[in-house]
C-alpha cells in the first residue's frame, strides 16, 4: 500500500499537475477568442469521459472536470462532438436569433482564429515561463572554452583546438559551455556548424556528432550526440547570469526557436533512418519523466511544463484531421477555393485523424510498456 502511495505521489500527481495546467491554457486560448468573436460555446471541458463537477456561467457554458484527465475540449454550440464537427442538423434547425453566433457560421478567418489560439496559448505559457526563469533566477554559466580535445575524436578530425572560444552553434548563441554541450548533444550523426574564436580569428567549423548512448541520474538511456571535447571547471569559473528584461525576450525567443528546431529534427530522423524509437514517448514515458523531474524541484517541474506546452503546440498544428492542425488545413482550403469542404469529405477526413491519432496512442503506449520491462530484464 505505501509502494502505491509514494507512485502514485511521485508520478501520478506531478504529470496530471503538468497536463491539467498545459490543456486547461490551450483549451483556454479557443475559449477566450471564440468568446471575443462572439461565438456560443456549450461546454469548456478538462479531461474527457464522465462530469466529476461542473457549474453553468451566465453566458450558459457548461465548465466541468472529467474523469479521463487525458486531455481537454471546447465544445461550440452546433457541433456534432467535441472534435467541432458540424452536426447539420443542429444547423438546420437552430433558432434564427443563435444562428449568428454558431462557430459554423462564422467567417472563415474568424474561424482560422479560433483554432489558431489553442497552440498559440501553448506558445505563450512557454514563453512566459522562461522568460520569468530568466529575469527570476537567471542562469549559472561557465566561458565557453574548449579545454581539452580527445585524440581520435570527431573534435581532433574537424580540427577543434584546446582554448577555442565557442561563438555560436548552427545560428545560436553560446554564452557558456553548458550551451556548446546541448547544442552538440542534441546532434546526434547531424552535420552542426560551429564559430569560434581562436587567437582572436574567426572561424568556422562542420562537424557531425557521433551518436552514443548515456544514462542520465535516473537511469534513462538516451541517445545524444558527442564530438570529444572537455572542460575542466574551477569554483571561479562558474558565475550566475541574470539577462535585462529586453535581453531575456532575445534570449527566450532563441531558446523557443532551438526547441522547435530540434524536435522537428528529431522527427525528421525517423524519415531518414536515424531514429531511435525508445526515444519517442507516451503517458507512460510522460508521467515517468514528470516524477523524476519532480525529484528535482519546483523549477525544474515548471521548465518541463514549458517544454511540454510547447511540443503539445507544435504536435497540435501537425495537419491531421481531428486536431488543430487539420481544422486549419479545412479552413485554408475553404479560404482558397471560396466554399468549405463538404461534410462528407470533412467526416471521412476525421475519422482517418481519429484512427491515426488512437494508433499513434497505442504505439507510443505499447513503446513505453515494452521498453520498460525490457529495463526490468537488463
Amino acid at each position: 500500500m505505501l509502494d502505491f502511495v509514494f507512485w502514485l505521489l511521485s508520478y501520478v500527481v506531478p504529470f496530471l499537475a503538468v497536463l491539467t495546467v498545459i490543456v486547461f491554457v490551450h483549451e483556454m486560448g479557443h475559449y477566450l477568442v471564440a468568446r471575443w468573436n462572439g461565438v456560443a460555446i456549450d461546454t469548456f471541458s478538462v479531461g474527457f469521459g464522465k462530469e466529476l463537477i461542473g457549474w453553468n456561467d451566465r453566458h450558459g457554458t457548461r465548465w466541468r472536470l472529467s474523469a479521463i484527465p487525458l486531455g481537454g475540449y471546447v465544445k461550440f454550440t452546433g457541433d456534432m462532438n467535441a472534435a467541432s464537427v458540424p452536426d447539420p442538423d443542429a444547423l438546420a434547425n437552430v433558432d434564427p436569433a443563435l444562428a449568428p453566433h454558431l462557430f459554423a457560421n462564422k467567417n472563415v478567418w474568424q474561424r482560422i482564429a479560433v483554432v489558431a489560439a489553442g497552440p498559440l496559448a501553448n506558445v505563450l505559457l512557454t514563453f512566459f515561463i522562461l522568460y520569468a526563469l530568466l529575469l527570476g533566477y537567471g542562469r549559472y554559466t561557465i566561458p565557453p572554452v574548449v579545454g581539452e580535445v580527445i585524440a581520435g575524436s570527431v573534435a581532433e578530425a574537424s580540427g577543434l583546438e584546446g582554448g577555442d572560444v565557442i561563438v555560436s552553434v548552427d545560428g545560436y548563441s553560446v554564452r557558456g559551455f553548458e550551451d556548446f554541450q546541448r547544442l552538440v548533444a542534441t546532434s546526434p550523426q547531424r552535420p552542426v556548424t560551429i564559430e569560434l574564436e581562436r587567437s582572436g580569428a574567426p572561424r568556422t567549423i562542420v562537424v557531425v556528432p557521433e551518436s552514443v548512448e548515456v544514462q542520465d541520474r535516473f537511469g534513462n538511456n538516451q541517445r545524444i550526440g558527442r564530438i570529444g571535447v572537455s572542460r575542466a571547471v574551477e569554483e571561479a569559473d562558474v558565475t550566475r547570469y541574470r539577462p535585462g528584461p529586453v535581453e531575456a525576450i532575445g534570449m527566450t525567443f532563441e531558446e523557443i526557436s532551438f526547441i522547435i528546431n530540434r524536435t522537428a529534427a528529431f522527427l525528421g530522423d525517423f524519415f531518414v533512418g536515424r531514429g531511435d524509437i525508445e526515444q519517442l514517448g507516451g503517458p507512460v514515458k510522460v508521467a515517468k519523466v514528470s516524477g523524476e523531474v519532480a525529484t528535482l524541484g519546483i523549477i525544474a517541474l515548471i521548465n518541463l511544463t514549458a517544454l511540454l506546452s510547447l511540443n503539445i503546440g507544435i504536435f497540435n498544428l501537425l495537419p491531421v484531421p481531428m486536431l488543430d492542425g487539420g481544422h486549419l488545413l479545412y479552413y485554408l482550403v475553404e479560404a482558397v477555393r471560396g466554399r468549405p469542404l463538404s461534410v462528407k469529405v470533412q467526416e471521412i477526413g476525421f475519422r482517418f485523424g481519429f484512427a491515426l491519432v488512437i494508433t499513434l496512442m497505442v504505439f507510443t503506449l505499447f513503446n513505453d510498456t515494452l521498453f520498460a520491462y525490457l529495463r526490468t530484464l537488463s
